[in-house]
């Protein structure tokens, strides 16, 4: 029998999001950057909705994100505090729905897309959760989602083992008194702030905002001081320092500021807009592995690879072709295993575009990635300067963001995911549809690995990508001739 208690992990705890989280949550004031991802999981049958509700309000319990709301700082002179969300409903953050008839895995993907459109309301806990019924195969399917300050997608998978099973049949989680327990947290909150129950006086937050900000930037101080006061003991890591200092400074500029020069880029996804269109491939993960074996290179490099040769392909098939496809990958920058939280850096690549081989294209696609995963490494990419960005204006923030996001054409992610079974709610998981944050790109890529699958989903904004359906086939083509070079 398995025991249905949430496994023994470590929980991000943090009183305040960090630069980048604040990063996050403020330039989604432009709906048009939307950062956060969802889920989408089809299951060999319906799911019992009894079992989840009770396993998700025992996670929930023990996931203070999940009943906390967003404090504004002071200005910006501190991140957003976590708080006690007063208020907290479970409800409101899980839901059930049918699909309308005859309910086909169009309409479900549909379903999603439109599911995350809708806003996050900014004064509740930041995720949701629906169950969806009605498919006409007799398969169930959960739709999820969760603000990007709260997790990233490795931090999501995390969060996820605590409602996920390793065996159909478990015992049903036990009532608890969630309501209870969430009160409990926000009076022990009310007498840890100053100033009384109404929250801290001006004076009290002023003083906090100060002492943060401080924080935020001694760190950075105290480690220069540490470094400087070395170096009369070793005069040689003067110049070796301050070369450091100089490639960190060249790789960051070279990320944030590269201009994309006339007929760079893919021609015929130039115009972006929020509407979102979800499509869904499923690739044999031993056969993606050994084909990218075979070459020399990654899992990772070959789905690259195979995305710029769908672009490419989708092109062609339309009379277009031009040098460069920009993209985006995700780079983790994670040392703990902890659930939740963010550890992560965008990193924007070059890639030719030229119809070629394509174990050439697949070895190529390596080399760039290595080289900008060294850069990143160094520079520490974005997120090295998500705290001197915060302290911008938010409409001088969201408007360089919209400009970056207009010169990248693909964004990608590839999340390992678990090599066996799982079950949520007694029903057997048997593929995923990742909805990764588009945020002014054409279209999100993300790859989620389970068992043998290498589900990836397709978010596409429609009026960049006209014809959706047929890149997904171009998708599948690219992989095809991947995977046939070990057949």
């Amino acid at each position: 029998m398995t025991d249905t208690t949430p496994p023994v992990r470590e929980i991000d705890m943090a009183d305040r999001m960090s630069d980048h989280e604040a990063l996050m949550w403020n330039i989604e004031k432009d709906p048009w950057l939307n950062p956060s991802g969802g889920g989408l999981f089809v299951f060999d049958r319906p799911i019992d909705v009894d079992r989840l509700r009770a396993r998700m309000r025992v996670a929930v319990a023990g996931l203070p994100r999940f009943t906390q709301r967003v404090q504004p700082g002071l200005g910006r002179l501190s991140t957003p505090a976590w708080v006690p969300d007063p208020e907290f409903d479970f409800d409101s953050h899980f839901r059930v729905m049918t699909l309308p008839r005859p309910g086909t895995q169009r309409q479900l993907l549909d379903v999603a897309a439109q599911l995350y459109m809708e806003p996050f309301d900014r004064t509740r806990p930041l995720w949701r959760m629906v169950v969806i019924e009605g498919l006409e195969s007799g398969q169930g399917a959960l739709w999820s989602m969760m603000h990007h300050a709260i997790s990233d997608g490795i931090g999501q998978l995390r969060i996820a083992e605590m409602f996920q099973d390793i065996e159909r049949d478990v015992p049903r989680a036990p009532d608890i008194d969630l309501e209870g327990i969430v009160a409990a947290a926000a009076a022990a909150h009310r007498q840890k702030e100053a100033g009384g129950d109404l929250g801290p006086s001006l004076a009290a937050a002023t003083a906090g905002s100060l002492g943060h900000l401080a924080r935020r930037l001694g760190g950075s101080a105290r480690r220069t001081a540490g470094e400087v006061a070395m170096w009369p003991a070793d005069p040689s890591r003067v110049g070796e320092k301050l070369g450091e200092v100089a490639a960190v400074v060249s790789d960051t500029a070279a990320q944030l500021t590269h201009e994309v020069e006339e007929g760079e880029g893919a021609p015929l996804w130039r115009e972006r807009s929020r509407h979102r269109h979800l499509e869904t491939v499923t690739v044999a993960l031993d056969e993606l592995k050994a084909a990218s074996k075979a070459a020399g290179a990654t899992v990772n490099a070959a789905f690259v690879a195979a995305m710029t040769d769908a672009a490419i392909r989708y092109h062609a098939d339309r009379g277009e072709s031009f040098e460069t496809l920009n993209v985006s990958f995700v780079m983790s920058t994670r040392t703990d295993d902890k659930a939740g939280g963010n550890a992560f850096t965008p990193v924007l690549v070059h890639l030719p575009a030229a119809p070629g081989d394509v174990v050439e294209r697949l070895t190529g696609t390596a080399e760039i990635l290595d080289a900008a995963r060294e850069a990143a490494g160094r520079s520490g990419g974005f997120t090295a300067l998500s705290g001197i960005v915060n302290l911008l204006p938010t409409s001088v923030v969201t408007r360089t963001a919209r400009s970056q996001a207009a010169k990248i054409d693909l964004a990608t992610s590839n999340l390992r995911g678990a090599p066996i079974p799982l079950y949520i709610g007694g029903a057997k998981v048997e593929y995923s549809v990742t909805m990764g944050p588009l945020a002014g790109t054409p279209c999100n890529a993300t790859a989620l690995s389970y068992c043998n699958n290498f589900d990836i989903g397709l978010f596409i904004d429609p009026v960049a990508i006209r014809e959706p359906a047929a890149f997904r086939q171009c998708v599948v083509d690219a992989f095809d001739d991947i995977l046939a070079t070990i057949r």
